[in-house]
């Protein structure tokens, strides 16, 4: 039996849903600083992040922090199936992730609205990563056009 995500109706508010935990590697954010263009000094060279940053080691890029999270997300399976469309996204990071850095993600919906096609409605979702240590690395908001039960 396939996996079936949460219907618009199954989306409580009073519930957050948990993804697993993922690992950012540094094969991970070489193939995407190299395959996307992030070429910074603040991703791609230690001495350079050592002696111009207040960090120690190379950052991650917060666009990529962002697409482990929705992988994660994708992952956790309450979209599977159910997800129609990703309508947007408000995003704020809060702290630098860094190679090595395992993320996981609380996902909390804080708003519901009625669509006037009866087969979807329109979920607001609470996206809350946070890393190893259990401190918020980012935050964001993302609508997402989600099925109806049939």
């Amino acid at each position: 039996m396939a996996t079936r995500g949460l219907y618009f109706e199954e989306l409580l508010g009073d519930q957050i849903y948990y993804t697993d935990r993922r690992t950012i590697t540094e094969a991970d954010h070489i193939n995407f600083t190299t395959s996307f263009g992030f070429f910074e000094p603040l991703f791609m060279d230690q001495a350079y992040v050592e002696k111009e940053t207040p960090y120690r080691r190379r950052i991650v890029p917060g666009a990529l922090t962002f697409s482990v999270s929705e992988g994660l997300t994708i992952l956790s399976g309450i979209l599977h199936g159910t997800g129609i469309a990703f309508l947007g996204v408000e995003m704020n990071v809060l702290k630098p992730v860094f190679i090595g850095d395992t993320i996981t993600v609380e996902i909390e919906i804080i708003e519901k609205r009625e669509t006037k096609k009866t087969d979807r409605g329109i979920v607001t979702f609470f996206h809350r990563v946070k890393n190893q240590d259990n401190l918020f690395v980012m935050e964001y908001k993302v609508k997402r056009m989600m099925r109806r039960k049939p």
